[in-house]
């Protein structure tokens, strides 16, 4: 019990180290930086030099006190600008997910509304292009087909907007949700009925590897957290700008990335193991389809309740 209780705290200390430790002592050194330069010597790094040597000959600096002291506020301000970072990702990565837009409030409900609609304006252009080039594809001389290459690119437009028809305000909330489309569609399941159930019958496995598809994409989320916080450096430190926006676009690229990973995992996990979920519930054979999806959702959906004045 002892040792692993050892490991356990090991494994917290290391993940507390990287993911709030680390990222947070770049910050306060990036901070510390701005604020010794500013803006009229923001690239400067003799007066930087200066400045750090200076801090390091300080009484207060070269006294075991001093270094204890400096060193626990260090750590201190490095966590709590790690827990503002993670807790700004994960207003991130719900916006960015976007479930239940329709009931966010007053603007930006009308405001995601408005976007929704643009997208499947947008994504039934380029669905009708593509369906277009498929139909001219089928022409009897050859000289009226369009090329290949141009199918190809139809394809890539409709996808850069959405996978399926959108539903949602963002990509990437778009991508999960296509997963429940798809299935939806060819299977007949409903995924978030569905999920809880089939999880406990996945093996460990398969089971870690969707576990870090969706930390890829919380950590994705964190870095648009980042980003948010180095940005009002730039009041005073003009170079907080553009590192700012480098982690705004590593963020949303990771973001769409992550996002398709996880989309993809969800669904060839229903696809793969509907099966094993359906002899879990005592469901006879049948082959991967709408009627096996049928069936299962019949025995997983619970009946809903008689109100006491139809009772």
């Amino acid at each position: 019990m002892g040792g692993l209780l050892s490991e356990l705290g090991k494994k917290l200390a290391e993940r507390w180290l990287t993911l709030l430790v680390l990222p947070g002592a770049l910050y306060l050194a990036v901070a510390t930086a701005g604020h010794a330069l500013g803006q009229n010597a923001a690239l400067d790094v003799g007066r930087l030099t200066h400045a750090i040597s200076d801090a390091a000959r300080a009484p207060q600096a070269t006294t075991l006190g001093g270094q204890v002291v400096l060193l626990a506020a260090v750590l201190a301000g490095s966590a709590a600008a790690g827990l503002v970072a993670q807790s700004l990702g994960s207003v991130i990565e719900r916006v960015a997910l976007a479930v239940g837009w329709g009931a966010w409030p007053w603007p930006f409900g009308e405001m995601a509304e408005r976007r929704v609609t643009r997208r499947q304006r947008r994504w039934d252009a380029a669905r009708g292009e593509y369906e277009a080039l498929q139909l001219q594809e089928r022409a009897p001389r050859p000289a009226d087909r369009p090329k290949p290459r141009a199918r190809h690119r139809a394809a890539i437009r409709c996808e850069r907007i959405s996978v399926e028809r959108p539903e949602r305000p963002t990509w990437s909330g778009d991508r999960i949700h296509a997963a429940t489309v798809r299935l939806d569609r060819d299977v007949h399941v409903n995924l978030f009925v569905l999920w809880p159930h089939l999880w406990l019958v996945l093996s460990e496995e398969i089971r870690s590897e969707i576990g870090r598809a969706r930390s890829a994409l919380a950590r994705s989320a964190v870095l648009g957290g980042w980003a948010l916080i180095y940005l009002p450096l730039a009041w005073w430190w003009w170079p907080a700008a553009p590192l700012a926006v480098a982690l705004v676009v590593i963020s949303t690229r990771r973001l769409r990335a992550a996002s398709d990973v996880y989309a993809t995992l969800l669904e060839a996990s229903v696809r793969l193991h509907l099966a094993d979920l359906a002899d879990k519930l005592r469901i006879e054979e049948q082959p991967m389809g709408p009627s096996l999806g049928g069936t299962v959702m019949r025995r997983l959906r619970s009946p809903l309740p008689v109100s006491e004045a139809a009772a």
